[in-house]
């Protein structure tokens, strides 16, 4: 290689990046140009005429070794590096080889940096000739140098004034920012000679070092500001020369005289909402709990029944010696008779270290762990509606579709009995919602629960008619207290139910009442045993025989709540303690749901009932009721106490795992639940429940839900008046068996229900409008009826009350049901059933609305048996005719609608022969027994043939009455003998 002048002293610079594995050309800390031209043939293309180079190191060199030494390259390395190459000229190079050797055998080769070599010296300058010729006589010297690199424990402290830094920085033309991987940095060529100092001496120039500052995000990077280590070699070079500048020592504080902090502020490892520097100690340490090996999530669940009971249920001398009073007992650590000893103290221990931990923060995590946790309450009120419909599913509809014991449904919906179910410490109410929801008007709900912030929030039912609902608060009715605890309140609501009920009870029960026991988790069983045994005995109180019960219940540990379990083993056909995936795995909860009560159990009722008078008494003493079954008793029967066991070491497994499971999404915040959103449209696909938001009913002008629900322009059918009953008309009734007949006691309208007592009335002329009434009652929405508006009387004289009740005499819409081409009896008997739902007897303040009485046309002699001649307050004293109802309330009758209830051409007679009626076709002359489906007159046949006999001034009805001869209206004896001579026809 020819000598170079030493004039030359334009720095060039390239950057590349080198290979993994890549084996280096160089031999030592220099390469020659040869060798970069071999190693990379593209800087030849390039047109670079490069004599040597100095690699400039950005990165980690190999893994464990600090980077950022000049001039030092492994032959080979385990990753790629971002080096810059420095062209120099030979006498810098030698003048670097020479400082390699001085630093040699103290290893403090970071130390050495381009400036030292990049201008010479005004001594070096006077020497500059000797220098050159050395290197020149001795060219290989300089490549072929081997030098043996060491590296100090502790970094070497040089001062270096940083204004004569930043100035020998831009003599030196380079830029020294930081640089990532994807960044190229080139030198700047600048020719500007920098000043130094008289002397000249390398040593002089160490304080005027240029700092490089490491690249590479997965660098570990030598420090390269003076007086710091490598424990702060994450921070960039911008960031320790400003703490360089402001005089910052490792070991040492800033200010004048270091008092300041010497530790570097940690990062932030805050949680939630906790106190500034508040440490959970149950938090810091690990649960060593795997809860990665849980099984997958799924929308599939499998039932474990309790075999079935083959013991008597027990009578009242078997009971009255089974409760056992003792002192009372808060821990629950010892309670292993049945759950085994590990399980009780792992899932305590994990319930522990949730009492610490801020409620938001612990919610977060929660949600986030739960692979269920997006199923959340769809479009109902909350997400008990939710349990509700995963738990009717899972027990194949035993609840909203009860069914006998071959499989056949109990209750359809063309029948008349509607699905009467009971809602006990369930405010606000989801449970019953979605059996609303998915029963509509063909079921009736009965509920009690504390009066309070946790009420039943009906007017927040916006998927179901919450006027289906009735609550009753106990003793007091609407104006109790909702206490199930208190035994009065038992006794009065199981007498409103069974009173409602035809003293029959509801098909099924639902309970799920709990209460905040934030710091006392672990003792829930015990502080929720009241409630539980309060809940079982209203089971056990308004059940009908053959009805299902499913309640809420927590850790079942104490021999207390076993016991209870137990006495609804003895009186139930099967019952199963259930945990369902919408019921989230890290709590207590799960539910005894029972099926089939057996007839007999009115002991056993007796028997809680008495318990919990006892609990009462000792509510605020030492004592307690520790056990309602005798341990031996429980433990006797292996069949109980095995499932019991098992059942209960089966959820403890569950929940501890899924404590586990939040304690590591609490200490991870980036750990997630990646299936949330498929379980749930699995779920809900499963269960049958449309995925939908959740939207409150809007509310809409009465005509335009008119004709959104008849969905026709055509209402000429709803003006039309009926024929007048005359002894000219008289013989369109001659086909006897084809009308029925209703008592009329005032006009006739259309009432429109639009939710709650949102109630208008039309009277079917089109250019009239739609009336808000004034009447205190409240309808279902979507509900369409044709109705009078009657003042009722009850009592006599100056005793005498009336009030304005609703009359139906035909049904059109029920709840959103169209029923207008059903046949007439078939609308009669679901608008009596609809009636019967949204009834409220626990509110005497309303309006009442009840059905007609439909007789058919050839008894019509009934009817005159209901008329009496009666006393009217606002009369005068004289006597007026009057109808008594079913429910002993008399009005003044107006007069009788007769409505045709089979469609032409057909008719219906009656034979002879057979005994029995049938339907007869007029125009093709066949005859049958069964209902043709044509034969059904659909609400606008019934409503346009209806004919009207007005009763007033001359039509005699009753024996004080005169008939006038001269009226065409028909009397009481014309009428029945026109009927008795065509009836037998």
């Amino acid at each position: 290689m020819p000598p170079l002048p030493h004039t030359y002293h334009k720095l060039h610079s390239y950057d590349m990046e080198l290979p993994a594995n890549k084996e280096i050309l160089g031999r030592g800390p220099l390469l020659t140009g040869e060798d970069f031209l071999l190693g990379f043939p593209d800087a030849r293309k390039r047109g670079m005429e490069i004599k040597a180079l100095v690699p400039l190191v950005y990165g980690v060199l190999e893994p464990g070794v600090g980077g950022g030494l000049l001039g030092y390259l492994p032959r080979s390395f385990t990753q790629a590096l971002h080096l810059k190459w420095t062209m120099l000229d030979l006498f810098h190079m030698q003048k670097l080889n020479r400082m390699c050797r001085d630093h040699e055998n103290t290893g403090d080769l970071k130390q050495l940096d381009l400036w030292q070599c990049s201008r010479p010296s005004a001594r070096s300058e006077h020497n500059g000739a000797s220098s050159f010729s050395q290197s020149a006589t001795h060219p290989a010297s300089v490549c072929e140098k081997k030098l043996t690199m060491k590296r100090r424990t502790e970094p070497t402290e040089v001062v270096s004034p940083l204004t004569n830094k930043k100035k020998k920085f831009e003599d030196l033309g380079l830029n020294l920012s930081s640089t990532s991987d994807d960044d190229t940095q080139c030198s700047n060529p600048a020719t500007q000679e920098s000043s130094t100092s008289d002397s000249g001496s390398d040593s002089g120039n160490e304080d005027r070092k240029p700092v490089f500052s490491p690249t590479g995000n997965d660098a570990k990077v030598e420090p390269l500001v003076q007086g710091t280590s490598s424990r702060f070699s994450m921070y960039n070079t911008v960031s320790q020369k400003l703490m360089a500048k402001m005089g910052f020592r490792e070991g040492e504080g800033l200010g004048k005289f270091g008092q300041g902090r010497k530790d570097i502020i940690e990062a932030s490892n805050q949680k939630g909402r906790r106190g500034l520097g508040l440490t959970l100690k149950g938090f810091d340490g690990e649960l060593n709990i795997d809860w990665r090996d849980e099984p997958p999530a799924t929308a599939y669940e499998q039932v474990d029944w309790f075999p079935e009971c083959t013991t008597e249920i027990p009578d009242e001398d078997e009971l009255k010696d089974w409760m056992k009073v003792g002192k009372r007992k808060m821990i629950i650590d010892d309670e292993l008779e049945f759950c085994g000893e590990e399980l009780l103290s792992n899932v305590l221990r994990c319930k522990s270290i949730f009492d610490e931990l801020e409620g938001e923060e612990m919610r977060r995590a929660r949600t986030r762990s739960n692979p269920y946790e997006m199923i959340r309450g769809v479009f109902f009120l909350n997400r008990a509606a939710m349990k509700m419909a995963n738990l009717d599913h899972v027990f194949d509809y035993m609840f909203t579709n009860p069914k006998d014991t071959h499989g056949k449904p109990l209750l359809k919906d063309r029948d008349g009995e509607l699905l009467y179910f009971a809602d006990v410490c369930a405010g606000p109410g989801g449970f019953s919602e979605y059996v609303l929801w998915r029963k509509k008007w063909h079921s009736k709900g009965f509920g009690m629960t504390l009066k309070g912030p946790n009420d039943f929030k009906l007017e927040d039912f916006y998927s179901a008619s919450s006027e289906l609902f009735e609550p009753y608060y106990g003793e007091g009715g609407i104006d109790g207290d909702g206490d199930i605890t208190r035994p009065e309140n038992i006794t009065a609501f199981r007498n409103f139910v069974l009173d409602n009920t035809e003293h029959k009870g509801v098909h099924f029960l639902m309970a799920d009442g709990g209460f905040s026991v934030e710091g006392q988790e672990n003792i829930q069983e015990i502080l929720s045993k009241q409630l539980t045994l309060c809940q079982f005995l209203m089971g056990l109180s308004i059940v009908r025989t053959g009805g299902n019960f499913i309640c809420k219940t927590f850790d079942l540990f104490t021999p207390f709540s076993v016991g209870l379990v137990y006495l609804l083993y003895c009186c139930f056909e099967r019952v199963s303690v259930f945990k369902p995936v919408t019921s989230r795995p890290a709590n207590s909860e799960r539910y005894v749901v029972c099926r089939g009560l057996k007839a007999g159990t009115d002991d056993v009722r007796e028997y809680l009932f008495a318990v919990n008078i006892k609990l009462n008494h000792l509510r605020n003493s030492e004592q307690d009721v520790n056990q309602v079954v005798p341990l031996k008793v429980l433990k006797g029967d292996s069949d109980f106490s095995d499932y019991m066991t098992r059942s209960n070491e089966r959820h403890c497994q569950i929940q501890i795992k899924a404590l586990a499971k939040i304690h590591a999404f609490v200490q991870d915040s980036t750990l997630s639940e990646p299936r949330q959103a498929d379980i749930r449209k699995d779920c809900l696909q499963l269960w049958g429940i449309p995925d939908q938001v959740r939207v409150a009913p809007h509310s809409s002008d009465a005509k335009y839900k008119f004709y959104q629900l008849i969905q026709s322009k055509d209402i000429e059918v709803f003006g039309h008046k009926p024929t007048p009953l005359t002894t000219k008309t008289i013989e369109k009734i001659a086909h006897v068996y084809d009308y029925r007949c209703m008592v009329s006691g005032g006009e006739h309208k259309f009432l429109l229900g639009l939710g709650k007592s949102q109630m208008y009335t039309w009277d079917g002329r089109p250019a009239d409008r739609w009336t808000k009434v004034d009447l205190k009652t409240e309808l279902p929405r979507e509900t369409l009826l044709s109705v009078e508006i009657v003042n009722e009387l009850k009592g006599e004289g100056k005793a005498q009350r009336k009030i304005s009740a609703i009359h139906v005499l035909d049904a059109l819409f029920l709840n959103g049901t169209d029923v207008r081409d059903s046949h007439f009896n078939l609308r009669i008997q679901m608008a009596e059933k609809f009636i019967k739902a949204i009834s409220k007897p626990s509110r005497p303040d309303m309006n009442p609305i009840r059905v007609k009485e439909v007789y058919r046309l050839e008894e019509m002699e009934k009817i005159f048996l209901r008329l009496e001649m009666k006393v009217i307050k606002s009369s005068g004293g004289i006597p007026r005719l009057s109808y008594t109802g079913r429910d002993d309330r008399h009005f003044v009758p107006a007069g009788l609608y007769i409505i045709k209830t089979v469609n032409d051409p057909w008719t219906m007679a009656f034979s002879k022969s057979h005994k029995r009626k049938f339907f007869y076709n007029m125009k093709d002359k066949k005859s049958t027994f069964e209902l043709p489906l044509d034969s059904v007159a659909p609400f606008h046949v019934c409503f346009r043939e209806r004919l009207f006999w007005e009763w007033g001034e001359g039509v005699k009805l009753h024996d004080s009455q005169k008939h006038d001869p001269t009226s065409e209206r028909p009397s009481k004896e014309r009428v029945l003998a026109f009927i008795h001579e065509h009836q037998n026809n």
